[in-house]
């Protein structure tokens, strides 16, 4: 009890009073009972000044002090205020932004069809999260017309889960409702997410085309799955059964059971269009940040930027990627492409030449949340490009295109989400502390 005392009193929460024992943000209300059996207690932000520390600015790194007041940065370069903290030898940077990661399904599920509570995955994703340095994580909340991990169902429970669970969680936890353009039955689970409280992302994925394409055609050159030239597989072959044994798995059927569903779903097509324009349209009249996924061709990018997509997420060509850089739209690629030195997709971009060539604006830890910062950390050995350049691709660009206007750099007046971060020369860099608008998510010093 007096370790959650001090904890919760040295890190208070953005902005609020909390309760040192039940982490409610409003402890006047009903909701936290503490109070009344003499156990809670108020506890005001504190300001502090953070010294010595290589601070990476908009326009350049330079060595000087910054101040967090009331969870804002209001100062760079004045004299101590509040608490000091010694930055020396250090990295001073913009917490990352996760604009795309679904590693939260391996806390849910870490094996198939083997689920663990609701609660304890997102509790150990949110400490996950805060280690790897990332303040703001929208995570791809599959809303699929399959069962298990995927279905609507768990989506509604997970959504439901952060949001009742919010002010347990050290980072800013969002959703990217990654909706299966066939799962007309999440349409109404996507309207009331558009609803907030966070606004979330909107993805337009279409994994069910996918899976049914004819085996000659390479997935990164599939035509647009709505046009003509879309030629479908034999759902009846002994190759299209094996090929969904992998989802069937994550769904908990048998790969039988799975074709019957799956080629039941393919008899809603016709329909599929016009849904995704009425979500389309529900997208822009939220003012949400809307994505792609995947695509392949000039006139798939067009067709979803005609419904307000203007962010193409992992685009599986080149000439995609160039496409949407020439009509302004945002790019995301997967850091673990950089990591690995490519794409688990074979012959799918290399992201670490697409940020050399100017078509990649953002880097998301798509699977892997560490990746964000290795792949900073490889692409700087690399000698790709500039720290600074480097660290807008988790930072200031991803705010950008979710329209988070308050946070992603160093500015006086942004909110305090910041890393202090280790890096020794020719090594991997650590992060060393996480703040969630002046708030510490995560503190870790090392035995040396």
């Amino acid at each position: 009890m007096l370790f959650l005392f001090w904890r919760m009193e040295r890190f208070p929460a953005e902005g609020l009073t909390i309760c040192a024992i039940c982490y409610h943000s409003d402890i006047k209300s009903v909701a936290c009972r503490c109070i009344g059996i003499g156990i809670g207690k108020e506890i005001p932000m504190r300001d502090f000044t953070i010294i010595g520390a290589q601070v990476y600015l908009p326009d350049q790194i330079v060595e000087t002090s910054l101040t967090v007041a009331d969870g804002v940065i209001s100062e760079i370069g004045g004299p101590v205020k509040g608490e000091e903290i010694d930055g020396t030898g250090r990295i001073l940077a913009p917490a990352l932004i996760d604009v795309h990661g679904d590693a939260f399904e391996r806390q849910l599920m870490p094996r198939p069809n083997v689920f663990f509570p609701m609660e304890a995955a997102i509790l150990e994703t949110d400490r996950q999260l805060a280690a790897n340095g990332i303040a703001t994580a929208y995570h791809a909340l599959s809303i699929s017309w399959e069962p298990g991990l995927r279905s609507v169902d768990r989506a509604r429970e997970m959504i439901a889960a952060l949001h009742l669970w919010a002010n347990r969680l050290t980072v800013e936890n969002r959703v990217q409702l990654r909706w299966e353009t066939f799962c007309l039955e999440g349409m109404d689970l996507l309207k009331d997410a558009l609803e907030g409280p966070l606004t979330p992302s909107l993805a337009f994925n279409d994994h069910t085309s996918m899976a049914m394409l004819h085996p000659d055609v390479p997935q990164q050159h599939r035509p647009f799955e709505h046009s003509l030239q879309f030629r479908v597989a034999d759902a009846s072959s002994p190759l299209f059964l094996a090929k969904m044994a992998t989802r069937a798995e994550r769904s908990g059927l048998s790969a039988e059971e799975y074709v019957d569903l799956i080629k039941d779903r393919w008899q809603m097509r016709p329909r599929v269009k016009e849904a995704i324009a009425e979500v389309g349209q529900l997208g822009r009249e939220k003012n949400v940040p809307m994505l792609s996924h995947d695509d392949t061709q000039d006139e798939t990018r067009d067709f979803y930027r005609r419904h307000g997509a203007t962010i193409s997420e992992f685009p599986m060509t080149v000439a995609v990627a160039a496409v949407a850089q020439e009509r302004s739209d945002m790019v995301i690629f997967g850091a673990p492409n950089v990591v690995r030195g490519g794409s688990h997709l074979g012959d799918s971009p290399n992201a670490a030449d697409m940020v050399k060539a100017g078509l990649c604006d953002i880097l998301a830890s798509d699977y892997y949340y560490p990746a964000m910062l290795a792949a900073i950390a490889r692409m700087d050995a690399d000698n790709l490009a500039d720290r600074q350049t480097l660290w807008k691709l988790v930072s200031t660009n991803p705010a950008k295109a979710m329209k988070l206007d308050d946070r992603g750099e160093i500015k006086v007046g942004k909110r305090a989400d910041l890393v202090l971060v280790g890096w020794p020369k020719g090594h991997m860099p650590a992060i060393r502390h996480t703040w969630v608008a002046g708030r510490t998510a995560y503190c870790a010093l090392p035995r040396g």
